[in-house]
């Protein structure tokens, strides 16, 4: 019962902001046009609830620069100052609304990872998948991509067990300072965080 309610919350409180929000949507639209080119949308498919694969949406902040021999370049030196704002601000995530609306995803939950992260994950941390994926979540609020893989996932397998509407008002009223201060925004050296390479039998990162 308490998935269904807020399942319905969710999808509400998203078609307020997208009604609220859509002329900054717009404006964002056609700046991320401007800037960066067609398509202005980023699509990838991502594991979502139980691992299923659902495409997400965000604003582009990359863009399609190629060395010599027409490969693209590293993602550092394809994010441009633009797109480096929209992820400061987390406004390169507002499209991910729709996905809410689809059911693909909530407001809160763990970050939704590249879908060859699954098979790399131990069965404990792979419980992060027991529910929907969030825009943010209790790692986000707590080091972002600022920490370590381990961490991020301990976090995420401890909202699983402890989920509860209260918990998601109390994350969802920190991203929002959170937002405001910029803070784990990337890990040193990375745009965002390092690749997820999987974990040995001893536990630690390979």
């Amino acid at each position: 019962m308490r998935h269904l309610i807020k399942s319905l919350l969710d999808k509400i409180l998203a078609v307020i902001i997208l009604v609220v929000f859509s002329p900054l949507l717009v404006v964002l639209y056609m700046l991320v046009y401007f800037n960066l080119g067609s398509p202005v949308l980023f699509k990838q498919k991502r594991p979502g609830l139980h691992g299923k694969i659902f495409t997400i949406y965000k604003f582009r902040t990359m863009s399609d620069d190629r060395d010599n021999n027409n490969n693209l370049l590293d993602d550092k030196a394809r994010v441009t100052r633009f797109g480096k704002f929209l992820r400061s601000t987390s406004l390169d995530e507002l499209p991910e609304l729709f996905n809410i609306i689809k059911g693909d995803m909530s407001f809160v939950g763990p970050r939704p990872l590249l879908a060859e992260y699954l098979d790399r994950y131990t069965p404990e941390q792979a419980r992060r998948h027991g529910v929907k994926p969030g825009i943010t979540g209790w790692a986000q609020i707590n080091g972002r991509n600022a920490i370590s893989w381990e961490e991020k996932f301990r976090l995420d397998v401890w909202y699983v067990d402890n989920q509860s509407l209260w918990l998601d008002m109390k994350i969802l009223l920190i991203t929002i300072a959170k937002v405001f201060k910029r803070e784990g925004i990337s890990q040193n050296g990375h745009v965002t965080a390092e690749e997820f390479k999987g974990y040995s039998d001893n536990g630690v990162d390979e």
